[in-house]
């Protein structure tokens, strides 16, 4: 399939290059002492992550660790409510941990134990992240440090306590708007000290290469899974996949496993509170062209050309950038990217829980919430959503925010 003259059938051959650059996105903006420890990430997960001991290994993990693979779900009383659209989820609210972050988390942490690495450091916002890479230091004896911001701490208070059990550190960031932005700012500070007996395991396909790369391949499972699981249910394609997306790792599994399909592709950001710099973190929607974490792809920026502050009901999506390699996939054309309120949302959050017995993560709540809405625009056909996270983490946020509805 091509798609403004790019070959889809060779796409992850070709995309990133050598230098870590989706077009112009991506790339590595960092100092030359830290590039040498990314350098030395990039010349491991080529040789290490490539090897059959790595990968058997990984897959031995994922069926007998993970519960992999996470099944596809349809809607079928929803479908019905919504008129002749079929919708279909896929599980991974069903990994293990809750969310899809386990699938590069331990990807992530068997790449540390093969560099000989002592500790694992990461951020985290809605803390599924940071529950994975603690269950993942946990199952490979590894140290642990979560960096999370105090507003979502106090958010996601539940998750905070799994880390602690699991042996993590999680340390407190109170800097600036003390969410998502702050934490990443904080962890990646101290892997500039920790670098020769560390890794930094970012959260999701952001950050300097080849860390939107390598998160990409770890999460690319969801989409082959998906593919496979849809076709064998009902016989063809889907005819539109939606994902949520803030850094974006769970859109880019599920996507990357129908970019040379014909079929429609919806990232969905978060709209918040509405369109007001500073009410939302829609980024692809409201964004430019800027530089921050090390790498360079559409940001939301305040008068100074810096990150502007963002605002997301979901804590794993207020972050006011998104990965370089949805900003050169919006740039193309090949997915399209909307956006969803904070009130779609939580009533979409509401919906499938009463209706289909599953109670959805926040985050994932934007893509039900966008399926939802695209599936009375459509008169026929199916639409696969990608239920990236159990709610479990947001029912006493919500309750105390929106009571039961």
């Amino acid at each position: 399939m091509q798609f403004n003259h790019i070959d889809f059938d060779t796409y992850f051959k070709n995309y990133p290059d050598a230098d870590g650059f989706f077009g112009k996105y991506g790339g590595s903006y960092i100092p030359q002492e830290l590039q040498t420890a990314m350098d030395e990430i990039t010349e491991a997960y080529y040789t290490i992550c490539k090897s059959s001991k790595f990968v058997s290994e990984l897959r031995r993990i994922r069926k007998e660790f993970q519960g992999r693979p996470t099944p596809v779900s349809y809607l079928e009383r929803l479908s019905g409510k919504l008129g002749n659209v079929q919708l279909y989820v896929k599980r991974e609210d069903l990994n293990h941990t809750g969310a899809h972050k386990l699938n590069h988390c331990m990807g992530e942490a068997l790449l540390a134990k093969y560099m000989g690495k002592k500790k694992v450091i990461a951020e985290t916002g809605a803390g599924q992240h940071g529950v994975a890479l603690a269950t993942a230091a946990a199952y490979f004896g590894l140290s642990c440090d979560i960096y999370m911001g105090a507003v979502d701490i106090k958010k996601q208070a539940p998750n905070v306590a799994r880390m602690k059990i699991l042996g993590a550190n999680v340390i407190e960031v109170t800097d600036g708007l003390q969410t998502l932005k702050e934490a990443v700012d904080a962890a990646f500070m101290a892997y500039c000290k920790e670098y020769k007996d560390a890794i930094y395991c970012i959260g999701s396909v952001v950050g300097p290469h080849p860390f939107p790369m390598m998160v990409r391949d770890f999460q690319s499972i969801v989409g082959i899974e998906a593919r496979e699981q849809f076709m064998e249910m009902t016989g063809e394609l889907p005819d539109a996949v939606v994902a949520c997306v803030g850094g974006g790792s769970n859109a880019m599994g599920i996507f990357s496993g129908f970019l040379n399909d014909p079929v429609d592709i919806y990232g969905v950001e978060p709209l918040g509170r509405g369109p007001a710099l500073g009410d939302h973190a829609a980024s692809l929607a409201y964004g430019s062209e800027g530089v921050m974490h090390g790498f360079n792809s559409i940001m939301l920026k305040d008068a100074n050309g810096g990150p502007a502050p963002v605002y997301s009901v979901a804590s794993g999506l207020d972050y006011p950038s998104s990965g370089p390699e949805h900003a050169f996939l919006h740039d193309l054309g090949r997915v399209k990217y909307d956006v969803i309120s904070d009130d779609e949302t939580i009533d979409a959050f509401f919906e499938l829980s009463r209706m289909e017995g599953i109670i959805p993560a926040i985050e994932s709540s934007h893509a039900v919430a966008y399926g939802i809405k695209l599936a009375k625009q459509m008169n026929k056909g199916s639409i696969l959503i990608n239920l990236s996270g159990r709610g479990d983490k947001d029912m006493d946020y919500i309750i105390e925010k929106y009571g039961i509805r």
